[in-house]
């Protein structure tokens, strides 16, 4: 499957809150710019954060309908 993320995009999320191997491969743009959140500053920023789980979900939401999109594409 490939999928263009948009600027902004969290990739491996499903990974970082299921806490279990997520493997995917991205290029970057020039000019684009990658970060790393290490999953326990990610646990800390949801517990300390609350209304973000809602934010998150929606990326969820989001990145099955992309997923179910592709694969009946």
């Amino acid at each position: 499957m490939d999928m263009r993320s948009r600027p902004g995009s969290l990739l491996g999320l499903p990974a970082v809150i299921g806490n279990v191997p997520y493997f995917l491969s991205a290029e970057a743009s020039r000019g684009g710019q990658v970060s790393l959140v290490p999953r326990k500053d990610f646990t800390k920023l949801m517990l300390t954060q609350p209304g973000l789980a809602i934010d998150v979900l929606q990326v969820l939401a989001a990145e099955v309908r992309a997923a179910r999109s592709m694969i009946t594409a």
